[in-house]
Formats: C-alpha cells, structure tokens, sequence
C-alpha cells in the first residue's frame, strides 16, 4: 500500500507537451509497422504498449500472453481483465522453458532462456499467421538494468516502442493514468521463478508451491 500511495500522492513534475509529443511518437511508429504481436506480460508496461498498439492498430495488433507455470494464475487473470477493458485481442501461447536445463538451472542468465523460449514462439505464430513485428514493453530505465532477456529480444529483432520513444517508467505511468488506464500504479511484479535463489533448479513443482 506505501508504494501505492506514494504513486497516488506524490507524482513526478511532467512536461505536458513533451509527454504527449512521446506518446506521439510511440504511436506513429507503431503506425510504420502496420501489424504487430505484443508480448503481454499484463504489468504496466506491457498493458500500456498493448493498448498504444491498438490505439493505432486496432485490430492488426495482438497481445499474447505466455501460458507458463512461471506466471501466476492472478497476473494471468489481470492480464485478460485488461484486454476485456480496453478490447484488444488477446490470446496465450503455450512455452516450454521448463524443459531446457540450462533454464532449470536456474543461474544469472535464466531470464534469457525464459524470453528467448517467448521470442522463439512469437516468431512461430507471427510466420504462421501473416507477417508481424514483435514488440516488447522495455522503457528506457530498463535499458541500464542487467536484464538478459534484452540480450534475447536482439536475437530475435523485438522491438521496443517504449524506449525508442524515449518512454521511462514513471512517463508510462503518468500517460496511463491519464488515459484512464487501471494499470497505471499497479505495482511491478516478477515471476515466480524469480523466487527462487539463483543456483537452485527451477521446476514446475517448485513453481507451484511457490505459488
């Protein structure tokens, strides 16, 4: 609840024009690519993007979320209730990062065999399904974090709209809440594998008994 409040309270001074100049950005590139898959997470950076996509898209941009036993079932649920609200597609796409071992593993690059599992899949339904461009919800405070699964998305040519807007965290909060949007402050997430302590295996059973 403090980080709530404090999102609610306290927000961060903008710059109107600019703010709307980025989101501006965000969708008229989004325009150039004509059709897209978004890889939906249903945090706020993901919802966010899911929604720009279909403010310029409509109907040629799809959000799929990944079927893991490594997101819980209440993220999944927020995930649907979000596309249900803003009326975008809205589909899920089984993964099998649990049968590579190099995921099970479970060492500092984990999150690079989870996303390039979710990339390999994208790019599967993308060719069967028509031509789309892969995009994903990095924002520009991402881009100085170790995150592997960065290291992934260049491997598989993702795009992220967010941060080649120029879109920090607290930007995408603050044009969600003005859109109206409900996932403006809801709190960042990880998943379940993130529980548990690098150097442990990662299994399905685990997973479930974290959860």
């Amino acid at each position: 609840m403090a980080t709530l409040f404090a999102l609610q309270a306290t927000p961060p001074p903008f710059n109107a024009a600019e703010l709307s100049a980025k989101q501006e950005a965000l969708f008229a590139n989004l325009r150039t690519l004509r059709r897209v898959i978004v890889a939906y997470s249903g945090g706020t950076d993901s919802a966010y993007l899911a929604w720009a996509a279909h403010q310029a898209l409509g109907n040629d941009a799809i959000a799929i979320t990944a079927d893991s036993a490594s997101i819980p079932a209440s993220h999944k649920r927020d995930a649907e209730a979000f596309a249900r609200e803003c009326g975008f597609r809205h589909e899920y796409i089984e993964t099998h990062e649990f049968e590579n071992p190099d995921y099970v593993k479970n060492d500092k690059d984990r999150c690079f065999y989870c996303k390039d599992e979710l990339f390999l899949r994208l790019e599967k339904y993308a060719s069967e399904h028509g031509d789309a461009h892969v995009i994903y919800g990095v924002n520009t405070d991402d881009l100085s974090d170790y995150r592997p699964g960065q290291r992934a998305a260049k491997i598989h040519q993702v795009s992220a709209p967010l941060a080649e807007a120029g879109l920090a965290k607290a930007e995408i909060r603050e044009l969600s809440r003005r859109a109206g949007l409900s996932i403006w402050d809801r709190p960042a997430a990880a998943c379940l594998s993130s529980r548990v302590p690098y150097g442990t295996p990662v299994t399905v059973d685990t997973i479930k008994t974290i959860e």
